[in-house]
């Protein structure tokens, strides 16, 4: 029997042996490469068995002539989250079940699918129609909150047309005056604001054009302070709010300085009153020393 030492020379002897072309150790570890590769290649092999699998499953249920078995299988993809699939298999019983209990769920289920592939104009098509159809439906304060919803997801940048926003605010308006005890109610109102808030945008971005235009072509002064004056009026309490005074305020100081003789006092006058409205709203503004430097130059007109 050999012993220890015996042992450790001969595997030290075969790590190093200059007669073998790849040493042993070489071969271990081109075997184990091999093993492992062997390893990947099978795992890559199941994962694409269990996709061609799937899509040959897919395909009979697109083909089938069973509407329930497609309906069930719809909602298995639903709840797995491939909205596309169930859309599809949706889309080919709505026909079927038309007219039907079933119909309403069919209906609902297809605008969740769009809502989760976030084709959010789409889903509101489909959402509109469940309320037109089924306007008692078990679904339809989903459906009411959900249109409204997907305009908010959709309603664009300040900068461009707010035709999608002012859709929002109308359906979730009308969503909290029908259903304010809804669990969606909260975040209508909040989405409400936030459309508000974009609307007030938009007109303060203007408001700021029309300031910076200043006497180029026209009074411009005057629009910018009637624009963020509409603002206000319009959008009470937006975030904007402290912004759109403070072009209101520097409009009339403006409008004072470029004034004819005859008309300086008056306009001095309102831009006073309208300095006193802005420190009062807003004590604690960044633009409180500015204000006061209007203020300063009104004081010796009017003193």
């Amino acid at each position: 029997m050999p012993t220890d030492v015996a042992l450790r020379h001969k595997a030290h002897s075969c790590l190093r042996s200059p007669h073998t072309p790849h040493g042993c150790a070489e071969g271990s570890i081109d075997k184990m490469h091999s093993t492992r590769k062997h390893i990947t290649l099978w795992f890559v092999a199941s994962a694409l068995t269990l996709l061609l699998t799937g899509c040959g499953e897919y395909q009979k249920l697109l083909k089938s002539k069973d509407p329930d078995l497609k309906y069930q299988a719809a909602l298995k993809y639903f709840n797995d989250k491939q909205y596309t699939r169930a859309q599809s298999l949706l889309d080919d019983v709505a026909v079927y079940y038309k007219g039907t209990e079933r119909s309403e769920d069919v209906i609902c289920y297809l605008a969740r699918c769009y809502m989760g592939n976030k084709d959010y104009s789409t889903a509101a098509e489909y959402y509109e129609a469940y309320a037109r159809n089924y306007p008692k439906g078990k679904y339809i304060i989903e459906a009411r909150y959900q249109i409204g919803h997907c305009y908010y997801m959709d309603a664009p940048d300040a900068r461009l047309d707010q035709a999608t926003t002012y859709k929002a605010i109308k359906w979730l308006t009308e969503f909290v005056e029908l259903f304010g005890d809804s669990p969606y109610a909260k975040d209508a109102y909040t989405q409400i604001d936030e459309m508000n808030d974009k609307l007030a945008e938009k007109e303060f971005r203007s408001a700021e054009l029309y300031y910076n235009l200043g006497t180029y072509l026209g009074n411009n002064y005057l629009s910018a302070e009637i624009t963020a004056k509409n603002a206000l009026k319009k959008y009470p309490g937006n975030k904007y709010t402290e912004e759109l005074s403070w072009i209101i305020l520097q409009a009339k100081h403006q409008q004072m300085i470029n004034s004819f003789e005859d008309k300086k006092m008056d306009r001095a006058r309102a831009t006073e009153d309208e300095y006193y409205n802005f420190i009062t709203d807003f004590p604690a503004s960044k633009h409180r020393n500015a204000a006061e430097r209007i203020k300063k130059d009104v004081d010796k007109l009017l003193r």
